[in-house]
């Protein structure tokens, strides 16, 4: 890889970084500019293309991060541990780092907020409704009285392109690890 792609490359993922520490909604637009026009982006919650956070073009995107600005954790690239490689224009990067967020008292309150809404659901069947209120209230109980602040490991991956002769991301992956089961299961 070229010294020169290289730079342009990490200077793309500073300015995406810089726009997630910053998280200034009246700056979106010009942070839309660090994405190519036909961009998909997967969040900690996609599960197939369309649905939840898989977001198949530019307008998706832009909810996604609006989104994470106003409503999620601080993210923090380790940029000294960044993997950038490119060929013949194409490059693929891995970017680790964390989400912070601190999550207080309050959130016992939020979450019967959200028992209340779940429960009248009728396109999910009671014994699922249940089993998933319950998990999540011993999942609330459990983390809040581990701290407030919590710290997640988090990986992004991403794919770049030259377009209008600058690096622009074209695909990206956002991931936390699990060593219990997956939160999503299908049936």
């Amino acid at each position: 890889m070229s010294m020169s792609a290289y730079k342009e490359i990490l200077e793309l993922i500073n300015q995406f970084q810089k726009g997630y520490i910053e998280r200034d909604i009246k700056n979106l637009e010009d942070f839309m500019n660090l994405f190519a026009d036909d961009i998909e982006i997967i969040g900690t919650n996609g599960s197939s293309p369309g649905k939840d956070e898989w977001y198949l073009n530019k307008e998706g995107v832009k909810e996604l991060v609006r989104g994470d600005w106003e409503d999620w954790g601080d993210l923090l690239i380790k940029l000294d541990e960044v993997r950038i490689r490119e060929k013949n224009g194409v490059g693929w990067i891995t970017l680790p780092g964390t989400v912070t967020r601190s999550i207080g008292e309050e959130n016992y309150q939020s979450y019967l907020e959200y028992v209340k809404e779940y429960i009248e659901k009728t396109d999910i069947p009671a014994k699922q409704r249940l089993h998933n209120i319950l998990r999540g209230g011993t999942n609330t109980v459990f983390e809040l009285n581990r701290g407030e602040k919590f710290v997640w490991p988090i990986r992004i991956t991403a794919v770049v392109v030259k377009e209008e002769n600058k690096w622009k991301f074209t695909q990206m992956s956002f991931s936390f690890s699990t060593i219990y089961f997956p939160d999503v299961r299908e049936f």
